[in-house]
């Protein structure tokens, strides 16, 4: 029979036993060692390079397109035809997949098809209403406008896929609001010299409508995934990237012709600063970075999750806002570091919002 335990021995067993800060970090890298060991190390190398893609090729694809704008361009359909010229990258890594790993096309039918076209046609739009934004807007705060996104697709994903909304997703949905909101605020100090108040406002509101409508093409590209394919493997998914882009390429070019932006290439070209050889690079290097970021983040999204593409989000946002704060002498207040550190939130209750649903079996 054991001896009955006095008063205070009974409350010393009760006492949680605490949990020192190393103990966590212990734990956490045997989680992270065991996660690394359940995929081949191709996994990890292509997550890696699909990361830094992410990283570098969005923000140097921003800082391009206002690279464009300060050094003499004027043509926004010129940097919408950019933005999805570079869709034979896709058709060649697409092509490479179908060879090496013995997959073939999925069929396609007149749904899936209508989808695509319906999907090209906004993403045209989507990059007509950015470049708007990225001429009349620094860098750096045509980023942060963008980030919105996130907000929107939250928003559209429950209304349309039926994605479910926590607490967390709110709150990041009305903290990156905010963050908007500060931006507005401080626009008498954040325009460059050539721009008026009128044209900053354009592009703010472009920039807002693309974000919005850039949420709902993701919302969408969902809902075709979960209707028509039923299926999400990594063929398939260049497979919607690669038709979209196509089909906002088609139509992008349409929008090129009938504003005769092809013909007035050659004048912008001498008249940009750095000559005619400095237009072609911009132009060439935009249209390889932007489409290297979108096959990144399509990677991402496959080979990991939308949580580790929501922490990338979040971490180009300031790349991009330093680097066009150095190289290009973007203006960079108090009002917008505010707006940066708010976005930081917002992002970061998403992500944490996000990974709870991971965490519930019933997504599973």
């Amino acid at each position: 029979m054991q001896p009955l335990l006095e008063p205070g021995d009974q409350m010393e067993e009760a006492l949680p036993t605490p949990v020192s800060f190393w103990s966590k970090i212990s734990a956490f890298r045997t989680m992270a060692w065991e996660a690394y060991k359940k995929k081949p190390i191709s996994h990890w190398i292509l997550l890696f390079l699909s990361s830094a893609a992410m990283l570098v090729a969005f923000p140097a694809s921003s800082i391009l397109s206002r690279l464009y704008y300060s050094n003499g361009g004027t043509s926004k359909w010129i940097i919408s035809w950019v933005a999805v010229a570079g869709w034979p990258l896709t058709a060649l890594i697409l092509f490479s997949t179908y060879y090496f790993c013995k997959t073939f096309p999925t069929p396609l039918n007149f749904k899936l098809t209508l989808s695509y076209i319906m999907l090209g046609f906004l993403s045209a739009a989507d990059n007509l209403m950015y470049a708007y934004a990225y001429a009349y807007l620094p860098a750096s705060t045509a980023a942060l406008l963008a980030s919105s996104s996130l907000a929107f697709s939250a928003l559209f994903g429950y209304f349309l896929v039926k994605n479910k909304l926590n607490a967390s997703i709110i709150n990041a949905i009305v903290v990156i609001t905010a963050a908007m909101t500060i931006i507005a605020l401080d626009s008498d100090s954040d325009t460059y010299g050539d721009i008026t108040n009128s044209q900053y406002i354009i592009g703010f509101i472009w920039d807002i409508l693309g974000s919005a409508l850039h949420g709902l093409i993701f919302a969408l590209s969902e809902l075709v995934f979960v209707k028509l394919l039923g299926r999400r493997s990594f063929h398939v998914v260049l497979e919607q990237q690669l038709m979209v882009s196509l089909f906002a390429f088609v139509f992008t070019t349409i929008g090129v012709i009938v504003n005769k932006d092809f013909q007035g290439m050659k004048s912008e070209a001498k008249s940009f600063k750095g000559g005619t050889t400095s237009y072609l690079l911009v132009l060439i290097w935009g249209a390889i970075t932007f489409q290297l970021g979108v096959l990144g983040g399509t990677a991402v999204l496959f080979l990991s999750s939308t949580v580790l593409a929501g922490v990338l989000n979040a971490i180009r946002v300031p790349i991009t806002s330093i680097a066009a704060v150095i190289l290009l002498d973007d203006p960079m207040g108090g009002f917008k570091i505010l707006s940066l550190m708010v976005t930081f939130w917002g992002f970061g209750s998403y992500i944490y919002g996000s990974s709870s649903f991971g965490k519930d079996p019933s997504r599973q």
